[in-house]
């Protein structure tokens, strides 16, 4: 059975308890924070910066933060936030001029590194730097919003994807973000992900009588995992 990670994004997040609202999907049982950091420019939103993804580091966050660069270009504000904390940096070939060293600054700064591929984006690019990406994300809405409906053509793309990191026999993350929820979770593990970003799913489910708020939808995305063949 693969090693299955649930990832909030906290773009879903009641902003004004961002703290305590990562603390307890956290503790409800998640096990990345996914940050989604878009631009205006590269995607058509404005949202968050390296100075939040520190703070929730001071604020006593020790899982494995996720960083999504929805911005182009990527180069300057890689070591800000490998300075703020991340765990993670992936960014979409879109957005460097030069992939290769925009990888190598990712892991020269201390971080995991990966791609990001939105849906109609080719994965010509892995053919050169598989031995170099630590994740691959593919997007399976367009980026850019949240809430938005799960493109289901992202699940032959997701088996695709899974035989590229077989066959290179390297510990790649396969992550799938956009439309992920407890009704189709079994279904996108089942074509090849391993890691699985879900926002509005997992904040708008959460149950005051939970112990951690969000503690019903973690264990309802767990039971489907559960059952996931492959």
């Amino acid at each position: 059975m693969r090693d299955y990670k649930i990832a909030p994004s906290i773009l879903s997040a009641d902003f004004a308890r961002l703290g305590e609202e990562v603390t307890n999907v956290i503790a409800s049982g998640a096990d990345i924070v996914h940050f989604d950091v878009m631009d205006n420019h590269y995607v058509p939103n404005l949202t968050i910066g390296p100075l939040v993804c520190e703070a929730l580091r001071k604020h006593g966050v020790k899982a494995d933060i996720d960083v999504h660069l929805m911005v182009k270009p990527v180069d300057r504000i890689i070591p800000d936030f490998a300075k703020a904390g991340a765990t993670y940096i992936t960014f979409h070939p879109e957005g460097s001029e030069h992939i290769d060293r925009s990888l190598q600054l990712v892991r020269d700064s201390g971080c995991k590194c990966g791609l990001v591929f939105n849906p109609a984006t080719p994965l010509d690019y892995l053919k050169y730097v598989m031995d170099k990406v630590d994740m691959i994300l593919l997007m399976s809405v367009n980026p850019g919003f949240g809430g938005q409906s799960f493109i289901r053509s992202s699940l032959d793309k997701l088996r695709e994807v899974r035989k590229l990191i077989d066959a290179s026999g390297r510990p790649i993350r396969l992550e799938i973000d956009g439309g992920v929820k407890v009704d189709n979770i079994r279904e996108i593990a089942e074509a090849g992900a391993d890691t699985f970003v879900a926002g509005s799913a997992i904040f708008s489910a959460g149950k005051p009588g939970d112990p951690n708020r969000y503690n019903s939808v973690v264990k309802a995305m767990r039971d489907e995992l559960a059952k996931a063949k492959g």
